[in-house]
């Protein structure tokens, strides 16, 4: 069954609901019957589906599994125009696409995976209006291309999935997804769908706020699954092997066992497999191919377990997985239910382990703090954009490449979009465009063969059009610079042009080099505080996200049922409100009698001689020495030795040095307390 509907009916839920379609009225139910072949709905769905028939923007936070994608789907089979869904993740695309291809319905994406003229396919389609669902990733709405695209076609849904996403209360924030109300405007969208299974009450209200949804509006059909039964396991890592050997050898069917490393990941799955179980291990190291094909192989039943990062679970659409394990500790409680939630989907028994102590806790904060950008690194973006709008003939513009400032900054590239993210909320910068600085055109025809197709005036146009492209053999590079010195032409009606030669199969177009254009409010920009504010926002969000992973222990170690507090953690009151035994669930390892307590089950390596550190410290010193303009900060010392990557180390190959991750073993914070005496030593 797919993450769609089921048999289940609720009967307080049904209603007479009815659209009009050919001038007669026809109930949701038969349309869910003729479309989907489901004869009821779920809980939340008929309710969801109704509200945006009526015109009434709505987020709806239903468990994982329990369809929340069918609210959307049989919606847009209503409505005018396209429904535009943005998706997180590749695999959550291509799984719904899979699924509405085998419903008849016309959907399609526009992904980094289409090649050639297939996208050029699908805006077609798209604007015939017979493809009347589309799915694109955030960073979509970025690409010059599809901008002038989708702003030339009538949207009537905007679908947000994942939604919570949004949020910087959230788990899992993208900053990119900030930007979704302002496209949302700037289209003329007129209705929106949120969707996610994990929500805090501070989250889901921030969600409604961000796109003016009714709390009315908002349906919430509980977070609480019977069929899961949770269990912590305290176990010393030495024993964890065995335990899980045990654990998956006791259970029938398929399951994931989730781990915090790609190379964890490896080891576990070798070792379960020289156990005779059928394993493979999953994580975003392997190429696509190969992520594609062990997907596949798992969905079919030719691999039982899948040990894997959390690269692996959004997308998996896979209705008997038996088991999840959590061999390591996840990253929050909302990883942890998001996790545990691709678990049962059938509705069958299924079991939700997690093999807990506290020897991995030190590995789970290093990636919050590996995502702290240090206070000179934001002052090296600040005066980046200070030096180019200075310079800029363009007074008050700033052009960003994100992978090089990434690199000049040393800020990975998810927190510098959380800081560029930050600077528009505080109106320094303020998007205006995105381009793409490189276009690769290869003539189909002779050039004069294509010109012939046109009239006088189109002809002029194309000649200036080519007249600008330097052609090397086949393929020529297309310099912008020099054609829009002529002030009559402007740059969008170029690509538009373009795009109509592709479309007409005249020319293939290639474009690369996406490049962000900002509008810089100079005063705000030079604010003195403004360095240090983004830094204290920045430090506030690692402390979240440190008190994040505390709460998660404290859950680990309750003496309390864990369905009821996990379910209060996301706002589902069905054990206050007496629609099951509040007392506990019945089915967790604390209504068992099973309380568990995690200790640091190994001796942690003990400190190296602060000898050895100094020469660790002035190792990496001597190596980044000329390969860095900004002096190093304490943090960077700590994260060398804590083994806590960053981009400078990429590409100076600090890896390879002896003292890099000499003390992963500890927690970070003891590192910076150990190593700040330390390094006034080694500089003397």
């Amino acid at each position: 069954m797919t993450d769609s509907s089921s048999s289940q009916h609720n009967p307080q839920e049904h209603q007479t609901n009815q659209v009009s379609q050919n001038n007669s009225a026809i109930p949701l139910t038969s349309l869910l019957q003729q479309y989907f072949g489901f004869s009821h709905f779920r809980p939340g769905q008929e309710q969801t589906i109704t509200q945006l028939l009526n015109r009434q923007s709505s987020l709806a936070i239903f468990p994982t599994g329990s369809g929340k994608s069918l609210c959307y789907q049989l919606t847009a089979l209503q409505l005018p125009h396209l429904t535009l869904v943005v998706s997180p993740l590749l695999a959550l695309i291509k799984d719904q696409l899979a699924f509405l291809e085998k419903k008849g319905i016309k959907a399609a994406s526009i992904d980094s995976t289409l090649k050639g003229r297939e996208a050029q396919e699908v805006m077609t389609s798209v604007r015939d209006g017979s493809i009347k669902v589309l799915m694109v990733s955030v960073e979509r709405f970025k690409n010059e291309r599809f901008r002038q695209f989708i702003e030339s076609v009538p949207v009537s849904m905007l679908v947000v999935d994942e939604a919570h996403c949004i949020s910087e209360w959230g788990h899992n924030f993208r900053p990119d997804y900030l930007k979704l109300p302002s496209y949302c405007k700037a289209l003329n969208i007129p209705l929106v769908l949120l969707l996610t299974a994990t929500a805090t009450k501070k989250v889901k209200l921030d969600m409604a706020n961000k796109f003016a949804i009714q709390p009315e509006h908002i349906v919430q059909t509980g977070f609480y699954r019977a069929n899961l039964d949770l269990s912590v396991v305290s176990v010393s890592s030495a024993q964890k092997n065995n335990k899980l050997e045990q654990l998956v050898k006791s259970q029938q069917g398929a399951g994931i066992v989730y781990v915090t490393l790609q190379h964890s990941a490896e080891v576990v799955a070798q070792y379960l497999q020289q156990q005779g179980v059928n394993a493979c291990a999953y994580h975003a190291g392997f190429d696509s191919d190969t992520r594609a094909q062990i997907q596949q192989d798992f969905m079919s039943g030719n691999i039982q377990v899948i040990v894997a990062t959390i690269a692996f679970g959004m997308g998996i659409d896979k209705s008997d997985i038996r088991f999840v394990i959590h061999y390591d500790l996840p990253k929050s409680i909302e990883n942890y239910s998001q996790e545990i939630g691709r678990a049962g989907r059938d509705g069958h028994l299924s079991h939700c382990i997690t093999l807990a102590n506290l020897d991995g806790l030190n590995t789970v904060e290093n990636f919050v703090y590996g995502d702290t950008p240090e206070l000179s690194s934001i002052e090296t973006v600040i005066n980046s954009i200070k030096a180019e709008t200075s310079s800029s003939s363009d007074t008050g513009k700033w052009e960003l490449q994100l992978l090089p400032l990434s690199n000049s900054s040393n800020i990975k590239q998810l927190p510098l979009k959380t800081l560029l993210v930050q600077l528009e909320l505080c109106g320094v910068i303020e998007p205006l465009y995105a381009y793409f600085a490189d276009f690769k055109i290869k003539l189909l025809q002779p050039q004069q063969a294509i010109l012939d197709l046109f009239n006088q005036q189109r002809q002029a146009f194309l000649i200036k059009i080519f007249q600008a492209i330097d052609f090397k053999k086949v393929w020529g590079s297309l310099n912008f610079d020099n054609l829009l010195q002529d002030k009559s032409i402007e740059r969008n009606r170029v690509i538009s042009a373009l795009e109509y030669l592709q479309e007409q199969q005249l020319i293939i177009l290639e474009t690369k080099g996406m490049t962000e254009v900002f509008n810089v409010d100079l005063h705000a920009l030079t604010k003195p505080s403004l360095t240090q504010q983004l830094s204290d926002y920045f430090k506030d969000k690692e402390e979240k996200e440190i008190k994040r992973i505390a709460a998660l222990i404290r859950f680990f170690e309750l003496d309390t049922c864990l369905s009821i507090n996990l379910s209060r953690y996301f706002d589902d009151n069905i054990f206050d409100n007496n629609q099951v035994n509040s007392k506990g669930c019945g089915h967790c390892s604390v209504c068992r009698g099973q309380i568990a307590k995690l200790y640091y089950s190994q001796d942690k390596k003990p400190w190296p001689s602060d000898d050895t550190l100094i020469a660790s410290i002035k190792e990496f010193t001597l190596c980044l020495a000329g390969k860095t303009d900004k002096p190093l900060e304490l943090s960077s010392y700590c994260r060398f030795i804590a083994g806590i990557s960053e981009p400078l180390f990429a590409r100076t190959q600090v890896k390879k040095l002896s003292g890099f991750a000499l003390c992963e073993q500890q927690r970070y914070s003891d590192i910076c307390t150990k190593i700040r005496p330390i390094l006034r030593l080694s500089h003397k």
